[in-house]
């Protein structure tokens, strides 16, 4: 089954496009033992970008028991050596986004 792509999804990677970004996966697996799926992923780079929709919403990711999980998902994408970026929709739009996933993917390091 395929996933629908959000708007903010979407959005994103329009900005890659537009920034000519290296390769990405979508809604990639990074995780051998469960089925946790990041919704951009540099595998070589082992960089995950998610993007946290829904926060002025209730959405189900700010209530309880959907925060409790990806914080489990988020700490073990770490434990498998994984960096993850999460971002909200404001700074997909604001293009803070764009800025901090290009300066990881360069090892760059901002003082922001």
């Amino acid at each position: 089954m395929v996933k629908k792509r959000s708007y903010l999804e979407l959005l994103m990677a329009e900005q890659f496009f537009g920034a000519d970004f290296p390769a990405w996966e979508t809604e990639y697996s990074f995780s051998p033992a469960r089925k946790w799926r990041a919704d951009f992923a540099w595998p070589e780079k082992k960089v995950l970008l998610e993007i946290e929709g829904g926060i002025y919403a209730s959405g189900a990711h700010t209530r309880g028991k959907g925060f409790e999980e990806d914080c489990e998902k988020y700490n073990n994408a770490v434990l498998l050596g994984w960096r993850v970026i999460r971002v909200t929709g404001n700074q997909v739009k604001s293009g803070a986004a764009l800025v901090w996933i290009e300066s990881l993917l360069s090892e760059r390091l901002l003082s922001r």
